[in-house]
């Protein structure tokens, strides 16, 4: 699973995604989401919620919390979207600090420190690759190369970066959407669709939203919606109710 920094922040707190939630906030649905799912959740920290010792103290976090791969980008704050213009990047050296407190924070446990760089659309492809071999050269266990063009730029890099590798197909920004069995014969280790869901529950929500105020009624949409049987499955809300009645009748041995 992924945690995104954008999902996160339009869907828990109805805000733009530019590094205003805060790392008790973030620690808090990590929690949430490592204990509802045997899943291994990568967690988008973004810039780490500060310098190197910051850095530290979030991943000591998010590692106790559960985190299976923690991600820290190289965007300077106030951080943008990485598929929008106008970002600005910390220096290399700084990012490199950061990635070096992260993995000390790591300590002896198997958590991915996933190193992101938003320096393709600030400087260009070669600055990405070069931020990336520095990033893996600090300690970085994976890299994630944002906003990259095309095929060709996700397959120059894939052979000037030997490292496990993350792309990111999010919608309606400056990458092309590629099929994850191109990325499975490109090398990559993983693919990152961080929006999407949110994007079309959303989009439910405002279909069916304007379906109730044309007809008075939400009758239509019944069979769009997941049903009352179903959630409960999914929940396991009759393993509650079991274990509630086996609390109360059990009896005690003399």
């Amino acid at each position: 699973m992924y945690l995104s920094g954008a999902a996160f922040s339009a869907g828990e707190f109805a805000l733009p995604d530019i590094g205003l939630f805060t790392l008790s906030e973030l620690v808090e649905q990590t929690t949430r989401l490592v204990r509802a799912s045997k899943i291994p959740l990568i967690v988008d920290a973004d810039t780490g919620f500060g310098e190197a010792v910051n850095v530290e103290r979030t991943v000591t976090e998010l590692v106790a919390a559960g985190a299976a791969a923690i991600q820290l980008e190289d965007q300077r704050l106030p951080k943008r979207c990485g598929h929008l213009s106008g970002k600005s990047l910390v220096d290399t050296d700084d990012m490199c600090a950061k990635v070096r407190a992260a993995v000390a924070a790591r300590g002896d446990s198997d958590t991915v420190i996933l190193a992101r760089t938003d320096a393709r659309g600030v400087e260009g492809f070669d600055q990405a690759v070069d931020r990336a071999k520095r990033f893996l050269d600090a300690g970085a266990d994976w890299i994630f190369p944002e906003a990259l063009a095309d095929r060709k730029e996700f397959e120059q890099f894939a052979k000037a970066v030997k490292a496990p590798l993350v792309a990111n197909m999010t919608e309606f920004g400056k990458s092309d959407l590629l099929p994850l069995e191109e990325f499975k014969q490109l090398g990559y280790a993983g693919v990152l669709l961080p929006v999407t869901l949110l994007r079309v529950a959303m989009k439910a929500v405002e279909e069916s939203l304007a379906a109730i105020a044309q007809d008075g009624t939400q009758q239509a949409l019944l069979p769009r919606m997941q049903s009352r049987q179903e959630l409960y499955e999914l929940l396991d809300y009759t393993g509650y109710e079991a274990r509630d009645r086996a609390y109360f009748h059990h009896k005690a041995e003399p």
